[in-house]
């Protein structure tokens, strides 16, 4: 067979491309960042930026974005850290996050996903088991893919099971002699729950394991100076290995591991995402020192984005939504209903209400299962949040009351 013979079936997601492409899958929101955008020329109310903290578009980080631009291009430092592209900036950046998160020391990547996969492959050897999350990131699933040894699964925050895995586990690195590396997230991008980092280090007491947290929604976030979930549970010193990403509150790119000095030690020689990649570019590390002074000296940002939090969820719950079990700004409203509803009722809140939302069916989540992902930031307002409620209080009304089609809206009618 010819290997583009495949590619006629596009997946589950793809198969749609025809009738989704530009409206419900890459669409494009134009103009200022922030929470109002444009939508093919209608004005928008937007919950699906990560711009948690409103950096995207303060005014100081602007400047030093545009200065650092002027300053050094977007090229400089051309090559990867170890051959020529490691500077003093890249250093400052490594030990102001080092010290943020009480860790010994830190390490920059160029990008969050690729330097998740590459602390994970670069963490275990064939004689180690790793024990992860069921509902772990697509990032974390790549980077246990390329373990040559054993990794078992745990049911979401299960610690009943995780401690079964453990123990089977266990007595496979007694024979190999190898060890056990636990992964979870902070908090959980989709459902916006929080990993159950306390139970999971109290089984420390039990079994000799490392623990490596990705906190990609929870830095900047949680905890009572914003330095992420494992300072909010209490639990950073138990914490062995921390990832945090700049593409969420920081509103940037790239991200950093950080953890005890020989661990950076080790991973600053053998991170092959890093070592075989160009380094972060000037602008980026320039505006992530300013991004970071930022969040730690005003904490009226992480403030902010709470005071909105708080009203949205609060108000979505007195109004008779499911919100699952969210304990941060991840806000999931989930309702009943197969693609066409979710279609209809993209639209509807689009066309009719100005409201733009990330809205998830099958197969991210289970069949007969919409999930309406709402990100407030510390820009919205209380207005936004109030009229937001009262619009989804209609669609859901409407939902109810089957006055949704069950047939997909035709791509003509949208295009």
């Amino acid at each position: 067979m010819d290997l583009f013979e495949k590619f006629k079936n596009m997946g589950p997601l793809g198969k749609y491309n025809r009738e989704a492409f530009g409206y419900f899958m890459f669409p494009k929101l134009e103009g200022e960042l922030g929470p109002r955008m444009s939508f093919m020329g209608k004005d928008m109310l937007v919950w699906s930026i990560n711009n948690y903290l409103g950096l995207g578009n303060h005014p100081e980080v602007r400047k030093a974005d545009a200065e650092a631009a002027e300053k050094w291009g977007l090229a400089y430092p051309m090559g990867a850290r170890m051959m020529s592209g490691h500077t003093k900036y890249h250093e400052e950046l490594e030990r102001e996050l080092a010290d943020y998160e009480k860790k010994e020391a830190a390490y920059l990547l160029n990008y969050g996903y690729q330097g998740m996969v590459s602390i994970i492959e670069s963490l275990v050897s064939r004689r180690d088991v790793i024990v992860y999350d069921s509902e772990a990131h697509a990032c974390i699933i790549d980077g246990c893919r390329l373990h040559f040894g054993k990794r078992f699964v745990y049911p979401h925050n299960d610690m009943v099971n995780l401690d079964k895995e453990l123990e089977r586990a266990t007595k496979i690195t007694d024979q190999t002699g190898g060890g056990i590396l636990v992964i979870t997230e902070g908090v959980y991008g989709m459902s916006g729950d929080l990993g159950n980092l306390r139970d999971i280090v109290a089984l420390k007491e039990k079994y000799n394991f490392r623990l490596l947290v990705d906190d990609a929604h929870g830095f900047g976030t949680m905890g009572k100076t914003g330095a992420g979930t494992s300072e909010h549970l209490g639990v950073m010193d138990e914490v062995d290995v921390y990832f945090g990403t700049f593409a969420k509150s920081m509103a940037g790119i790239g991200g950093f591991v950080a953890s005890k000095n020989e661990v950076i030690e080790f991973l600053r020689y053998n991170l092959r995402s890093q070592i075989f990649a160009k380094s972060l570019p000037m602008p980026m590390v320039i505006g992530a020192l300013k991004r970071l002074e930022l969040i730690r000296t005003h904490p009226e940002l992480k403030n902010n984005l709470w005071k909105i939090v708080n009203a949205l969820q609060e108000g979505l719950r007195n109004n008779g939504f499911n919100i699952g079990k969210t304990e941060s700004p991840v806000t999931p409203v989930i309702l009943e209903g197969g693609i066409p509803e979710a279609t209809q009722i993209t639209y509807d809140l689009r066309e009719n209400y100005g409201i733009f939302c990330s809205i998830v069916t099958y197969p991210v989540v289970p069949k007969g299962v919409i999930l309406l992902r709402l990100i407030p930031t510390s820009n919205h307002s209380i207005d936004d949040v109030n009229y937001t409620i009262k619009a989804f209080s209609e669609v859901k009304h409407k939902l109810d009351a089957g006055e949704y089609s069950k047939e997909m809206i035709d791509a003509q009618k949208i295009m």
